[in-house]
């Protein structure tokens, strides 16, 4: 016979503990062990069982006594935890002081039979997930999209009940419409659905050829989703009653659009701004220049470029950025990269060495701090 752990070990308390540390301590592990949380693991079983052993003990006064001076030894003459007749669910009728909200599991559990849920009603479908990709033009200024996607409608035949007309559903027998059966674990019973019914309480009798009782068939749907301008990568889109058709002639569930946005080989964005980089001669840098900018929706643009404008410059063209939800929008940045010819002729290298000499330049630059390049 294996040998008891000390029950202050267990619970993982000292000796001597207060009631409410000793309350603190089992709380912890029984939400840890509670056999509804670990199905089917003897380990946790176990420790459950021993946890409970040792707050039945330590949380009474006169058992306690006895343990501290005699051990598990003192415990036997009593018939062990619970008494002369083994366990004692009474010990456990202030689990609500000490779960609180948790306390009606353990109701179930020692056969307090209370809060059992019974299916069978309506129920809302499931929402579903459709993936979305579309180009950078139209995520900044909308678009509609056709998307097509399977999803489960309510049978046409048995208008969602899942049973052949002029039928109807009959109490379960196997756990007489509780829609929860039980089974023996040493001193404490677990409830679970039933097997039959699925926890519904009740099975259909004449079930519906078309949707073999089911209530739902899967059919191809094809609808027109509405793109708002601006919308960003990893929006969400949620479009009402558009998913699965619920259970028991409940509710559609939603359909959950993504939006997944395709970068734009010129274009990039930020918040309700766009950038783009706009290359340009020396000659335009140094002395200035009107260009002509295409726009992210084709449309040409006016750029002054203002006479010794350095390489990198963000120059700005207001209300050409991203569309806002007040009729505003944000700005066009322009990058300014200044191209250096790699081939000169004759006669544009003389003009050069002309601008040079004219110039002074200085063949010893001194370093500039990195903070004037930003």
């Amino acid at each position: 016979m294996a040998t008891k752990r000390d029950y202050y070990e267990v619970l993982g308390v000292q000796k001597g503990a207060s009631k409410d540390e000793v309350k603190k301590g089992y709380r912890k592990l029984a939400v840890q062990y509670h056999p509804d949380k670990n199905p089917g693991d003897h380990t946790a079983e176990e420790k459950f069982k021993e946890a409970t052993e040792a707050y039945e003990v330590l949380s009474d006064d006169q058992k306690r006594q006895i343990y501290d001076q005699y051990g598990h030894a003192g415990l036997e003459g009593m018939g062990g935890p619970g008494g002369p007749g083994g366990f004692d669910p009474s010990a456990f009728q202030g689990f609500e002081d000490i779960f609180g909200d948790f306390g009606g599991i353990f109701e179930n559990l020692f056969g307090g039979g209370g809060g059992r849920r019974r299916g069978g009603g309506p129920n809302q479908g499931s929402s579903l997930r459709y993936d979305l990709q579309i180009s950078f033009h139209d995520a900044v200024y909308g678009t509609k999209s056709e998307v097509q996607y399977s999803r489960n409608e309510s049978c046409s035949s048995c208008k969602g009940t899942g049973a052949a007309g002029g039928t109807g559903r009959k109490t379960c027998s196997t756990c007489q419409g509780a829609g929860q059966v039980r089974r023996s674990s040493g001193f404490f019973s677990i409830a679970s659905p039933c097997p039959t019914c699925h926890g519904e309480g009740s099975i259909i009798e004449n079930p519906c050829r078309e949707c073999g009782g089911s209530g739902v068939q899967k059919k191809r749907q094809k609808i027109l989703v509405t793109i708002p301008a601006g919308v960003e990568d990893g929006k969400r889109i949620t479009i009402p009653r558009q998913g699965d058709a619920g259970s028991g002639g409940g509710p559609y569930g939603d359909l959950v659009v993504f939006i997944r946005v395709k970068p734009h080989p010129y274009f990039e964005r930020s918040g309700s701004d766009l950038y783009c980089a706009v290359p340009i001669s020396i000659t335009q840098a140094a002395l200035g220049a009107e260009i002509v900018v295409t726009a992210l929706d084709d449309k040409k643009l006016k750029l002054k470029i203002p006479a010794g404008t350095q390489n990198g410059k963000l120059l700005r063209i207001r209300d050409e950025g991203v569309p806002l939800v007040n009729g505003r929008k944000g700005d066009l940045y322009i990058k300014i990269i200044v191209k250096v010819p790699t081939k000169l002729s004759s006669r544009a290298r003389s003009l050069l060495d002309e601008v040079s000499r004219l110039e002074g330049e200085n063949q010893e630059p001194t370093p500039v701090p990195l903070s004037e390049l930003e």
